[in-house]
C-alpha cells in the first residue's frame, strides 16, 4: 500500500476531550420517553457537521444488555448521533418478530463422539430450518403499523433512519421476504437497505428490479473481498444497486488508494462504514480509531469539501476497554469526526 500521510487525531488526544462531553451527555440526556416534550426537542442530537451526516450503524451497540428498539434508541441518543443504518433484530422485536428458543450454545458444550456431534448439528439446522418458515410467515403476513411506529418514535427524538438492514434479502430468503424488507425500510422513512455483497449477480439483478419497483436502494457491503471493481457488474445491471462501501475493511485488504474509489464511485455510494484498520501489511486489526491506517480524517474532509451527500456510519468492531461500554467509545467516535470537520 503506498505510504498515504494522515494527519492524525490520537486516541489520547481526543479522549481528554471527550470524557467530560460523554460525562455532560449521560447527565443532560434523561430518558425521552419520560421527559417533557420541550425538553426532548431542545436535547435532540445533531450530528451533521459542516455538511457531512455522521451516522452510525446499531451494530456497533451489539454489547448492551437491553438490544429492544426503545434501549437502542436511548444508547443512540446518547452517543449524540442523528441518523443511523438500523439493524433487523430491534425494528422486528418491536414489531413482533417470533422469538427464536432455539439454544445454540448448549449443543456443544460436553464432549461427544463425532457421530453424536453430527447428529446435533443436524437437529440444530433443522431447528434453524422450522424457525426460518416461521420467520417467512411472519414477514409475509405483518403488517407496517409498527415499522412507521418506530420512524415516528426515532424521528420525535432526533433520529432519522436512513438504512435499514434486516436479514431478509439473502439469496435463501423468500421474495415475499425481499418485498418485505423494501417495504418495512420505506415505512422507518429509510432510502436504501444494506446487505452483504454476493458474487451471484442472478441475485443482484433481482435485488436491483425489486428495489426499481420500491424507489428503494441496495447498498452492497464488502469486508475483505473488496476491490476497486468489486461492485461494477451489480451497478451496471440497476441504478438502485448501489455501494456500501466499508473503508476500513477496503484498507485491510491491501487496496492502495482508499480515497480513490470514494471519488470515483461517489455517486453510486449510497452510505459508507468508517472504522479504523490496519492494513495488510500490518496485520488488518481493528483498532481504536487514530491507531490504524484507515485514512478517516482524510476522507472526512474529502466528503465536506466535495460536498458528497452519503452519510458516514461509525462502526465500532475493535475491543471496548473494561472501563468503558459501546456508547462511551461512540461518543469518541464521534468527537474524532467533529475534530477532522471543523479542522
Amino acid at each position: 500500500m503506498k505510504n498515504i500521510k494522515k494527519k492524525t487525531v490520537s486516541r489520547r488526544q481526543f479522549i481528554g476531550t471527550t470524557a467530560s462531553f460523554a460525562s455532560g451527555m449521560a447527565i443532560a440526556s434523561p430518558s425521552v420517553f419520560g421527559a417533557p416534550a420541550i425538553l426532548r426537542s431542545y436535547q435532540k442530537p445533531d450530528s451533521l457537521i459542516n455538511g457531512v451526516q455522521i451516522g452510525a450503524i446499531t451494530y456497533s451497540y451489539r454489547s448492551m444488555p437491553d438490544q429492544s428498539a426503545e434501549a437502542t434508541l436511548q444508547y443512540v441518543l446518547d452517543s449524540g448521533i442523528s441518523a443511523i443504518e438500523l439493524m433487523g433484530d430491534p425494528a422486528e422485536s418491536f414489531a413482533g418478530k417470533p422469538k427464536s428458543t432455539i439454544d445454540r450454545g448448549a449443543n456443544f458444550q460436553r464432549q461427544e463422539s463425532t457421530e453424536e456431534r453430527n447428529k446435533r448439528i443436524e437437529d440444530l439446522r433443522a431447528q434453524m430450518d422450522d424457525y426460518n418458515k416461521e420467520v417467512a410467515k411472519w414477514r409475509s403476513t405483518v403488517t407496517m403499523d409498527k415499522f412507521t411506529q418506530i420512524r415516528k418514535m426515532y424521528n420525535d427524538a432526533g433520529v432519522q433512519i436512513y438504512a435499514f438492514k434486516p436479514n431478509a434479502f439473502g439469496q435463501n430468503n423468500t421474495d415475499s421476504e425481499i418485498d418485505y424488507g423494501f417495504r418495512a425500510a420505506k415505512a422507518l422513512g429509510a432510502n436504501h437497505i444494506t446487505i452483504e455483497h454476493t458474487s451471484n449477480l442472478e441475485h443482484t439483478l433481482k435485488l436491483g428490479q425489486m428495489a426499481v419497483r420500491h424507489k428503494i436502494y441496495v447498498g452492497y457491503h464488502g469486508h475483505l473481498q473488496q476491490t476497486p471493481t468489486l461492485w461494477d457488474a451489480a451497478l451496471d445491471q440497476s441504478e438502485y444497486n448501489m455501494l456500501n462501501l466499508d473503508l476500513g475493511h477496503y484498507v485491510a485488504a491491501g487496496n492502495a488508494d482508499p480515497l480513490g474509489i470514494v471519488k470515483a464511485k461517489s455517486d453510486r455510494i449510497v452510505s459508507m462504514h468508517l472504522k479504523d484498520r490496519k492494513n495488510k501489511e500490518n496485520g488488518q486489526t481493528n483498532m481504536p480509531w487514530g491507531q490504524g491506517d484507515t485514512p478517516i480524517v482524510q476522507v472526512l474532509q474529502l466528503m465536506r469539501d466535495q460536498k458528497y451527500k452519503f452519510p458516514a456510519s461509525a462502526e465500532i468492531e475493535y475491543q471496548i476497554p473494561k472501563n468503558s461500554d459501546a456508547v462511551k467509545e461512540m461518543v469518541m467516535c464521534l468527537e474524532y469526526c467533529r475534530k477532522a470537520l471543523e479542522g
